[in-house]
């Protein structure tokens, strides 16, 4: 559960209280929180796929600016396809071995972000990318941002 301090960041940067348990696992050098780990389930028992999510304000901005400079596309000609479906795999089995043990019932689905192929948000492969993720598509948007 995150400290009281970082609960507060992080509502202020997503504009809402969170709806699930998460950890700050990367900062700014000022102790900002730019990426955090989600928990598989909201509290309502929600499957969460997004496990990174990117919540640095400058981090989003810059990634909002390559979406809409055509970075998705631009991301999916670059990047191996094969390395992509690997990466997508990866993400999965670290979310769904984060799941409690025994759980039943709904579970997040997909690779990041929820994606079942291709690239659907950079800021989600990037947020994993600086998290310590081996994700070709972060690594894309680390060298073009």
């Amino acid at each position: 559960m995150p400290v009281d301090v970082d609960a507060a960041a992080v509502a202020a940067l997503l504009g809402r209280m969170p709806q699930g348990a998460f950890e700050v696992v990367v900062r700014d050098p000022d102790g900002g929180p730019v990426v955090i780990r989600n928990a598989p389930l909201l509290y309502d028992g929600t499957p969460m796929p997004t496990l990174y999510w990117l919540v640095g304000r400058a981090e989003r901005e810059a990634v909002s600016r390559l979406e809409s400079a055509g970075g998705v596309r631009a991301a999916e000609e670059a990047v191996d396809p094969q390395a992509l479906v690997a990466a997508h795999r990866r993400y999965a089995a670290e979310r769904d071995a984060a799941l409690p043990a025994g759980h039943l019932g709904p579970r997040p689905s997909a690779g990041v972000g929820g994606t079942r192929r291709g690239v659907k948000c950079l800021h989600a492969h990037y947020a994993w990318y600086l998290a310590g993720g081996d994700d070709p598509v972060g690594r894309w948007v680390a060298e073009h941002r």
